[in-house]
């Protein structure tokens, strides 16, 4: 969070603001141009262009991203996928190898197993919760360690500190998806982490209208990713960049809304009978729990779980919501459920989800902002409906 602010609330609403504002508009306005006026840059990367992701609009979410996570620099992306693909061909060259957390969001696993060979870089999984198994994995041209904050679907949470010394001790660019736990909750890049990436998508715009991604670092890192982002053109829109900085403004109200409701919701399905587990890092059962609470404000607004009759519950209780809605994606204000073998994860093969943990009746829960008795009265009714 920007030194500047004491708290995270007032960096999200004011920090990267322009100033002097622009005519007066206390709200950014959409500058809807591809291009600009030559103003003898010295550089091809700072051409004033819409591909060069460097309008206003893009200036103003990377000073404010930047500031949030206590960054020195930060680049707005199309996608999710675009910051992390970018990303990791930012840092990873032909005959280089990375160590990735083995249970990732389904996109990111998909690049890594069936894409980054065709640019010459191999990979191992590890267990990101057994530090003392990873030096068995590393190979002379190790580069990278990849973890996300909290596993997409399982909500996993690595022994993060543990990753950025050893990545440290290594020589590693230490690398994360803090997509699910938010500046809100955690700021990785304080612990040591070089890069925080995030799907923008999710709770950073937090309103289910836009796609788009970034990447947060230091200054020299960031300079190599958009330089590679120029060239692959994976730019943001002006008018969805636009929306980022809205929804943004709300983050924290939102983010602690969806963490209190969440921990409410996970205690609602660990006691009912019909339930076999829940995946939650705010429940004490958690076997990351006292990992979690160590190094998070809050522990999100995600959850999983499994019910006693497999895939048959599980498509019978996303019959039955009628609150909740049957989508993938996640991190909106609206509560939103899914079968993830059937959508964020269905680019994997079954065995490999079965090796993971996912099962064809894992069901995850995206908590929304609605009211949290509200919630658990629907999900009551579809468990016994």
């Amino acid at each position: 969070m920007s030194k500047s602010y004491k708290t995270i609330e007032t960096c999200l609403v004011h920090a990267g603001e322009p100033h002097p504002r622009i005519s007066g508009a206390v709200t950014t306005p959409i500058f809807q141009s591809a291009t600009f006026e030559y103003e003898n840059q010295a550089s091809y990367h700072d051409i004033r262009y819409i591909r060069l992701n460097n309008t206003p609009n893009h200036v103003v979410l990377h000073h404010k991203l930047s500031a949030l996570e206590n960054g020195e620099a930060a680049v707005v992306t199309a996608s999710g996928m675009a910051a992390i693909t970018t990303a990791l061909l930012s840092v990873l060259r032909p005959g280089d190898h990375i160590l990735a957390q083995n249970c990732l969001y389904g996109g990111t696993h998909d690049f890594v197993t069936q894409y980054l060979k065709d640019f010459g870089v191999s990979y191992s999984f590890i267990d990101a919760s057994d530090p003392d198994s990873w030096e068995s994995r590393l190979h002379p041209k190790t580069r990278a360690l990849y973890v996300e904050a909290m596993s997409n679907p399982l909500l996993e949470v690595p022994d993060l500190t543990a990753a950025v010394k050893f990545a440290r001790a290594h020589g590693l660019v230490s690398m994360i998806d803090n997509t699910f736990a938010t500046p809100v909750n955690f700021r990785p890049l304080d612990i040591g982490f070089d890069l925080a990436l995030h799907s923008c998508t999710k709770y950073m715009n937090g309103h289910s209208d836009i796609v788009a991604g970034a990447c947060i670092g230091s200054a020299r890192l960031i300079e190599q990713v958009k330089h590679k982002l120029d060239h692959l053109g994976g730019s943001l829109d002006p008018h969805a960049a636009f929306l980022l900085e809205r929804g943004l403004k709300t983050m924290a109200l939102r983010v602690r809304c969806q963490n209190s409701s969440a921990l409410q919701i996970a205690r609602f399905f660990s006691e009912h009978d019909k339930v076999s587990s829940v995946n939650y890092p705010g429940l004490e059962s958690h076997p990351q729990h006292k990992i979690a609470a160590s190094l998070f404000t809050g522990f999100g607004g995600m959850l999983s779980l499994e019910l006693k009759g497999g895939r048959d519950a599980a498509e019978s209780f996303l019959n039955k919501i009628e609150i909740a809605i049957n989508a993938p994606s996640l991190g909106g204000v609206e509560t939103l459920v899914t079968r993830p073998a059937s959508t964020s994860h269905a680019g994997m093969s079954p065995e490999d989800r079965r090796k993971l943990g996912i099962s064809d009746g894992l069901i995850r829960i995206s908590v929304g902002i609605e009211g949290t008795d509200d919630l658990i009265q629907d999900f009551s009714g579809a468990l016994e409906g």
